[in-house]
């Protein structure tokens, strides 16, 4: 057993508190050693346990004739798509690495990612990314964008799967914690998929993939504590990816998988062998003996404990067939990957880890997981001070700005509205030859289902500032948007993964938004149909303001997947030809809360969020399929980000066309134009289809405008002209690049 010293201090410097201490004492029936005091740390650590978020986690609607896969049960989320194919995906977080390092942060965030979709047998065709950074005005955000979308850049494009969507948004709130959210989808045919468990006495356990070195050792831990301006002397808790490697990793686990002589596998992420072996181990109802001197390893000088707990990238737990050893060991060797046996199964639960002949570690598998005796808490969470201030924002208090026009231009150079192109040619959108929307764009991102007429469509989605301004308001419109873009694009909403960035929960009003937002996703997961697959949570995300340690904004970021039934149906959101009508579907209201405009412009931090009506969104949502089905409808898209002005710019870029729009006399002008109220969806039609469209909208019970037409390129709004469409593409195009890489 480990020599170095245990006690209740050395137990509170991995994390664990005085309670679990003592229950660690309970569980062994005597002291732990130093390994195994790690071990608890590590798996009872808030990111591979749960332990202040699993009660709440269980609330959400989590079941539907369309999942495949329980949540938790799998590395991923698995749907049935149809065509005997499932999609596998999933989204997490690598907040805090990315913080410390920004490059390998974000590339092995890809990196893991994608090993739990094709760790399940699916193989990766898309990823998608939410990125939230601190003021642009800061020198460190800049070098934190550079590194991050570098490192994602760099490893997706070297491992050959394109990235389709995604979000990029900025706030003074994310200066010292920005999010890393990387989410990857993946096709596998039903049946050939591949569980993380272990089973089977005297079956052999392998370690395949990279050599294990000392990178990311306690990085669980790391990732459960908050970020202060010491954590980048913690950098061994930061890993370093490979993505060559991964590729092979890939296409062996792949070839593998077909030999049917796999029991069980498990990506090595979080806790590295540790979390494997215990949490495969536990779903089979066994343990394991494991000899951590049989790991093949990259360093000299390198303890049993950290070979336990080491989160070295691009490597797999593998529990194989007894007998069927040699077909695995053949088909690594191909790939040039190591494959060690380094333990085998036992019908015990029970984990015993030896090094060089000793015994380690001692320790039960199921109590070392969620839902076995891994503790779950049930923090206190109170209604912040700020709550209140926000329902005294009075619109009236706001004066209207003399020039629109100004508004107008200022939001579409704006970092939050403004193209993200800078971002999006660092990545390969279009290996694979999957993506179907790079130069027809849709509000979701539509990938092919080969050999089939079928397309996924993809979104992640999230705006922050509506979450804090009301946490369960803010999440269903959040899940709301979400499936908005996907019924826009011509598909219908399946399931949802999330990524929940939170503060600390030991802070009760941090808590209350967490548990604001998951009472807030549950209503609107339950209306749309659309249940929870998995996901991630990530607490500790702060930042300093007056000095003070304050949460960042809830950041419950949504990944959705929709089914595209017929590729033919695909909706576009461009303009199509000059003379075509412009309809609005769905009320404007008088009102500007949250929206860009009035925190940007107006600097007011402090409103409550956007109109908001689940049953009107479901009902306009519901009438835009049926449009776009009957084929009554040239472009759809949604209103969202910098209002109804911003979407028909958005409307208007791809093609080269612009609007003539009247505005609603009854509304004031900066809400009609600039105001984020939900539910809007724009729609253009052929004059020839007036009619039956007018005959259809009749019959729905929604609200519907008729706004303008669409023009050969400059942009008017109540007989003003508010420019021309090719100079707002210029600065659209260049604004954020011009920010990024100013002096």
């Amino acid at each position: 057993m480990s020599e170095l010293i245990v006690n209740l201090e050395t137990a509170k410097k991995l994390g664990l508190n005085e309670e679990e201490f003592e229950k660690i004492h309970e569980i062994l029936g005597r002291e732990p050693n130093f390994t195994e005091l790690s071990i608890f740390s590590v798996m009872w650590s808030e990111h591979a346990s749960y332990k202040n978020s699993i009660k709440w986690l269980k609330t959400l609607p989590r079941e539907g004739a369309q999942i495949l896969v329980e949540a938790g049960a799998e590395n991923a989320g698995m749907v049935d798509i149809g065509d005997e194919h499932a999609c596998v995906f999933k989204i997490e977080s690598h907040n805090h690495p990315s913080a410390i390092e920004p490059y390998q942060g974000a590339a092995t965030g890809v990196g893991g990612i994608n090993r739990d979709i094709f760790t399940m047998g699916a193989r990766p065709v898309a990823q998608l990314n939410s990125l939230r950074f601190g003021s642009l005005d800061l020198d460190k955000t800049k070098w934190l964008i550079k590194g991050v979308v570098k490192g994602i850049g760099d490893y997706g494009n070297a491992f050959g799967v394109p990235v389709v969507g995604g979000e990029l948004a900025f706030d003074e709130c994310y200066n010292t914690n920005p999010l890393v959210n990387a989410m990857s989808v993946g096709i596998v045919k039903k049946g050939e998929t591949i569980s993380a468990i272990a089973k089977g006495e005297g079956n052999p356990v392998y370690i395949v993939g990279s050599r294990t070195g000392k990178d990311g050792i306690h990085g669980a831990t790391f990732a459960s504590a908050d970020i202060t301006e010491n954590s980048a002397d913690d950098i061994p808790s930061i890993q370093v990816g490979d993505p060559f490697q991964e590729k092979l990793l890939l296409e062996a686990t792949l070839e593998v998988i077909k030999t049917k002589a796999v029991v069980g596998m498990q990506d090595m992420g979080a806790a590295g062998i540790i979390c494997s072996t215990s949490e495969m181990s536990e779903k089979g109802n066994s343990g394991m003996r494991i000899d951590l001197s049989k790991v093949p390893l990259r360093q000299k000088n390198i303890d049993a404990w950290e070979i336990l707990l080491s989160e070295s990238q691009e490597r797999m737990l593998i529990v194989v067939e007894k007998g069927k050893e040699k077909l695995v060991e053949d088909i690594f060797k191909k790939w040039d990957l190591n494959c060690e046996i380094i333990g085998e199964v036992i019908n015990e639960n029970r984990l015993l880890f030896s090094y060089k002949g000793n015994l380690v570690a001692d320790v039960p598998a199921s109590n070392l997981v969620l839902g076995g005796g891994a503790p779950v808490y049930d923090r206190e969470y109170k209604e912040p001070v700020y709550y209140k201030e926000t329902k005294k924002f009075d619109i009236d208090k706001i004066d209207v700005p003399e020039d629109l026009r100004e508004v107008a231009w200022f939001l579409i150079k704006h970092p939050n509205i403004a193209s993200k192109k800078w971002v999006v040619e660092q990545y390969d959108t279009m290996v694979g030859t999957d993506n179907l929307s790079t130069n027809f764009p849709s509000d979701a991102a539509i990938v092919n289902i080969k050999g089939t007429n079928k397309a996924m469509a993809l979104t992640v989605d999230c705006n922050s500032k509506y979450v804090y301004a009301d946490p369960e308001i803010g999440a269903q419109i959040a899940i709301a948007e979400a499936a908005r873009n996907i019924v826009c694009s011509g598909a219908k909403p399946l399931a949802i993964t999330n990524c929940l960035n939170f503060g600390n929960p030991y802070n009760p009003e941090a808590f209350w938004q967490f548990v604001g937002t998951i009472k807030g996703m549950g209503k609107a997961c339950t209306k749309f149909n659309t249940p929870v697959t998995g996901g991630n949570v990530s607490f500790y995300n702060q930042y300093s303001h007056n000095g003070n340690v304050e949460p960042i904004y809830p950041t419950p970021t949504i990944g959705m997947l929709g089914l595209l039934e017929d590729k033919n149906h695909q909706m576009t959101m461009s303009f199509k030809n000059k003379g075509n009508i412009i309809f609005l579907i769905g009320a404007s209201k008088n009102d500007i809360s949250s929206s860009e405009y009035l925190v940007s412009y107006h600097k007011v931090r402090k409103s409550p969020p956007p109109f908001f009506d689940i049953d009107i969104e479901f009902n306009v949502q519901s009438t835009v399929s049926k449009l776009i089905k009957k084929n009554l409808v040239c472009s759809v898209h949604d209103v969202s980000d910098g209002g109804l002005f911003i979407s028909l710019v958005e409307s208007s870029l791809v093609s080269g066309y612009a609007f003539d729009i009247i505005t609603d006399a009854e509304i004031r002008p900066d809400a009609f134009l600039f105001g984020e109220a939900q539910g809007r969806i724009i729609v253009s039609i052929t004059p020839s289809r007036e009619k039956d469209f007018i005959d259809f909208m009749m019959k729905e019970k929604v609200s519907y405008l008729a706004l303008g037409h669409v023009t050969k390129g400059e942009m008017r709004v109540d007989d003003i002209s508010f420019g021309f469409i090719a100079d707002a593409k210029k600065e659209y195009e260049s604004a954020l690049e011009n920010i990024i890489n100013a002096k």
